[in-house]
């Protein structure tokens, strides 16, 4: 007689690891606050170190989505501090002259790309999860042209672009506790 494990949900864990440090470094973009350790630790900790786990929990659970989207986020913050840091460390030059951020313009259009076809595969999904994507598709490219043309308007309008991006993960991980808890929604995601 086999007996069946009933895993916890490691979305909540990977959708707030995302959300927060979302939300802290879109507060910088946005122009309140120069970036600071604050926000390449949490980078470091929770937007990278927590989505990983998440990730890997989401491969026990068979959810290829899940693995997917969060130990790529995951090591997507891991490698944006990494790209922050290594000019600070003198491993590296950093932008020049020549190429004012071409480089960094390309890695976030990368992303934006990746996310984008991660959003066709939300729309199997909640009506909240599909936003998420949405809205970071748009926040990758935001940050893209601000870096293409050296836009400072446009980065500002990426950070509270973005800020909604991380509050709607937020929400999406505290309806998903929050629901599960309760055993009904208490806070509506738009299931289908």
């Amino acid at each position: 007689m086999s007996q069946s494990i009933n895993y916890a949900n490691p979305a909540p864990l990977g959708l707030m690891g995302f959300g927060m440090t979302t939300v802290l470094l879109n507060i910088h973009n946005a122009g309140f606050f120069p970036i600071s350790a604050m926000i390449l630790a949490m980078g470091l900790c929770y937007g990278g170190a927590a989505q990983v786990i998440a990730g890997i929990l989401e491969f026990k659970k068979g959810n290829t989505f899940g693995l997917t989207a969060f130990t790529s986020y995951g090591f997507f913050w891991i490698s944006l501090v990494v790209l922050l840091l290594f000019p600070q460390l003198g491993l590296e030059d950093g932008p020049t002259q020549a190429t004012p951020h071409a480089f960094m313009a390309w890695y976030l259009v990368m992303w934006g790309i990746f996310t984008a076809f991660m959003f066709i595969g939300t729309l199997r999904g909640n009506c909240v999860l599909q936003f998420i994507f949405a809205s970071l598709t748009v926040l990758f490219f935001l940050l893209a042209i601000r870096d293409f043309t050296g836009n400072e308007l446009i980065g500002r309008i990426a950070g509270f672009e973005g800020l909604i991006c991380g509050f709607s993960a937020i929400y999406l991980a505290m309806a998903e506790v929050i629901n599960e808890q309760y055993g009904r929604t208490i806070l509506p995601i738009g299931e289908k």
